[in-house]
């Protein structure tokens, strides 16, 4: 009697942890409106963001993402973006919105990873509408779940 509750605990266990993050789509994240906000210490303007419900209830939590990789190491070395668009047609570039890149603080600093690069990566949602030196979306304790 007490193996099969053992296994079953286990079971349960190893479910929970293994398949706990939520996997989610660039339409997930466009789930947020801007609006110009003036920003006195910059003397312009810049993309308030207002999340959606739907991204609210994402934040803190573990999820999945598939992008290409935008890498800025000549900015800052190890500094990477996951991208919905390759970088000849990304945000930067003028295609898409803010919510189509999600910046990347990598788990581990020796990754390494090649420009468009497709990638799906895993780690902990969190919204940036303070610092806008930082992406609006920004996956902390990042890393590859599949390549």
């Amino acid at each position: 009697m007490v193996r099969p509750f053992l296994f079953f605990s286990m079971f349960l266990f190893f479910s929970v942890c293994c398949f706990s993050q939520i996997e989610i789509t660039w339409e997930t994240l466009a789930d947020v409106e801007f609006t110009d906000t003036y920003i006195e210490e910059e003397d312009g303007y810049y993309y308030y963001p207002h999340f959606g419900m739907s991204v609210r209830e994402l934040a803190g939590k573990e999820v999945i993402l598939r992008g290409f990789i935008l890498s800025f190491s000549a900015v800052e070395e190890g500094y990477y973006i996951l991208s919905k668009s390759p970088f000849a047609s990304c945000f930067f570039c003028g295609s898409g919105g803010p919510e189509t890149v999600v910046e990347l603080n990598l788990k581990s600093k020796k990754d390494y990873f090649e420009m468009d690069e497709v990638v799906t990566m895993k780690g902990v949602l969190r919204l940036n509408s303070d610092d806008i030196y930082q992406c609006n979306y920004i996956l902390d304790k990042a890393q590859v779940y599949s390549r």
